[in-house]
């Protein structure tokens, strides 16, 4: 008796140990048990459901018929066309899948690794982490209002949602998958199987999940994400008490011919989705990033990037591709600083003509800063899941 206690004492430690591990490591792995809510049949903010259960976009912007296909846009100014018409069963399963580590190969890192909700939508670094924390070579861009922009990454090589999002997916630094992995262990998961089936209901109930339904999915969610409550945004829409004088100041300076800003970043969507050769300086020590001159393949875009929206900009610092300005107040100071000032030597870089040398003083950069801040909207932040359909835990 006396030995089967102390037996009993020694190896208690290594049962209770043992125990402690694996559920760790089972809350690690995908689970086809864990309980996961029916997906929503409401659309998110900014949408209204229509008869054939679709999210169609709706705000003030709409009744407005200028488009601005150029200039610096006006306070009454329409946004162009968005991608909508999801279910919002669909726009909700991508959500889940949005949020989950599942997605990427030893599930740790998710979509929402790169774009977080608290972070503008992106992530806070100079430049991305991947999987394995591999350190990636531009900045993740933010994606409120994804839906209006017709070219996608830095340089502009993705057209669609669903093309660009196979590239993180699928990309060795990134996430890591396969697509062969990806699927094999989606239609493992249980709860994804019925999810799947109730975002998707013409399909045939036994068929596997398909890669295309996957990023359909995740399209649906991300082109839900808008940001148009702004303070700037109830100001256009004729409350002018929205804005107090430093911020009509910095909006006078933004607009105006001498700074041009908006002719680049053109409200309302604060980008006119075209190119920009601006000879940002690179991070110290490093070359010259060749941007959209390599997809495009054309020199003339050598040094070449989509002009970002300035929506939520506060909220995604650093600034430009690479993170290399810390501040606002540090990327307008660039701005004013004199066209190409920053172009490494043996670079011949053709500048775009909007940037010159528009002399601002210190005030009216405080002023333009000022500004920039009215351009935060949070009213419309996604909800991150309380729990995932794979249980797994939310990446970070």
């Amino acid at each position: 008796m006396i030995k089967s206690k102390v037996i009993l004492k020694a190896i208690l430690p290594v049962v209770i140990l043992g125990i402690f591990a694996f559920a760790f490591f089972a809350g690690q792995r995908p689970s086809s048990h864990y309980p996961v809510p029916l997906l929503k049949s409401s659309c998110p903010p900014g949408f209204k459901l229509n008869e054939n259960n679709e999210c169609i976009a709706k705000n003030l912007y709409s009744q407005y018929p200028t488009t601005n296909k150029a200039g610096v846009g006006g306070l009454k100014s329409a946004l162009p066309e968005i991608r909508d018409g999801f279910s919002p069963q669909e726009i909700d399963l991508g959500r889940y899948l949005f949020f989950d580590p599942v997605l990427s190969a030893d599930q740790t890192v998710s979509c929402a690794s790169c774009h977080d909700p608290n972070k503008g939508l992106s992530d806070g670094l100079a430049v991305s982490r991947g999987i394995d924390n591999n350190k990636l070579t531009r900045a993740a861009p933010s994606l409120y209002n994804v839906g209006y922009l017709k070219k996608l990454f830095w340089d502009g090589r993705a057209s669609t949602l669903e093309e660009q999002m196979l590239e993180p997916l699928f990309s060795e630094t990134e996430m890591g998958n396969t697509p062969e992995n990806l699927l094999r262990t989606i239609n493992d998961i249980e709860n994804y199987k019925k999810l799947f089936a109730e975002a998707y209901p013409n399909r045939l109930k036994d068929e596997p999940i398909l890669l295309k339904e996957i990023t359909n999915a995740i399209a649906a969610f991300q082109s839900s994400l808008v940001s148009l409550n702004s303070k700037y945004d109830q100001y256009a829409h004729g409350y002018d008490g929205a804005l107090n004088k430093n911020e009509i100041e910095g909006l006078n300076v933004f607009r105006s011919f001498v700074a041009r800003c908006a002719e680049c970043h053109t409200p309302p969507l604060f980008t006119n989705q075209q190119f920009a050769v601006i000879g940002t300086p690179e991070p110290d020590g490093l070359p010259l990033d060749p941007g959209a001159e390599i997809p495009f393949n054309d020199k003339s875009l050598r040094g070449a990037f989509k002009v970002p929206s300035l929506r939520n900009i506060a909220q995604t610092a650093p600034y430009m591709h690479s993170g290399r300005f810390k501040t606002l107040r540090e990327t307008v100071q660039f701005y004013t600083d004199g066209r190409g000032h920053a172009v490494p030597d043996g670079e011949n870089l053709l500048i775009h003509w909007h940037i010159w040398e528009p002399n601002l003083t210190d005030y009216e950069l405080d002023r333009l800063v000022d500004f920039l801040k009215t351009l935060t909207d949070e009213s419309f932040k996604p909800k991150v899941p309380e729990v995932l359909p794979s249980g797994l835990h939310i990446s970070s």
